[in-house]
């Protein structure tokens, strides 16, 4: 079994595991790094294993493409089965607080702690990695609510119904011809990836809808979209 852990003691040290922020995000892991913990029976620290900022991978070889001579070793443990990142929860009191939308929808949430979830206010300093205005962006730019597309732009598609113009477009990839949200959360980041080419000027992202996973996803998108912010905490 696998010893207590000491939140107070994790934050008494320099604050590199924590992005400079005064609390922990504490997540149980799935999958092969699961069995690792529970080999080490100790808790692990760790970063996210992308650049700060950038498009997040969801397979050993992006991580690999991405980090480079960063990291000495990766470990392959499969593609990401979800393709977005955690959902970060607060709890303050009587009141929970979603931080950042991810693999867990915002209902499921809601039915385990038996509460509404609160936004945090749009004017507070970040809480949590994820959080700021600009992240998870690739170099080419995103315009995102598309029902026409521009000259030069790669098409990033959901569901059946096509923008008008598709058939020029440079490059065209559909998160899920079926409009799943889970097939579309898994493919998101790899296929942000794939259309961020020096050809493309653009992403041009068809509207997704909010249900489930879709606050998530449009989360991500929302945030790719924005002006590039600098010095971004891991995440």
């Amino acid at each position: 079994m696998a010893r207590p852990f000491d939140a107070g003691a994790a934050l008494a040290g320099s604050g590199r595991h924590s992005a400079g922020l005064p609390t922990l995000a504490v997540r149980n892991p799935q999958g092969v790094f699961s069995e690792i913990i529970a080999q080490l029976d100790v808790p692990l620290a760790a970063p996210s294993a992308n650049r700060s900022g950038s498009v997040s991978p969801t397979t050993a070889a992006a991580v690999a493409e991405s980090l480079q001579d960063r990291v000495t070793l990766v470990l392959d443990g499969g593609p990401c089965s979800v393709g977005v990142e955690s959902a970060i929860v607060k709890v303050e009191g009587d009141k929970v607080f979603l931080l950042r939308p991810g693999g867990l929808p915002r209902a499921d949430i809601e039915r385990v702690t038996g509460r509404k979830l609160q936004k945090p206010d749009a004017q507070a300093a970040v809480q949590a990695p994820g959080m700021l205005k600009s992240h998870y962006a690739p170099e080419a730019a995103v315009r995102l609510e598309v029902t026409e597309l521009h000259r030069g732009e790669a098409l990033l598609a959901f569901g059946a119904q096509r923008a008008k113009g598709y058939e020029n477009a440079v490059a065209l990839l559909n998160l899920s011809p079926a409009g799943n949200m889970e097939e579309a959360a898994s493919n998101l980041f790899s296929y942000l990836h794939a259309l961020d080419r020096p050809d493309i000027a653009a992403i041009a992202v068809e509207p997704i809808p909010y249900t489930g996973l879709g606050e998530a996803i449009n989360d991500r998108l929302q945030r790719a979209a924005a002006p590039r912010a600098q010095n971004c905490p891991a995440g």
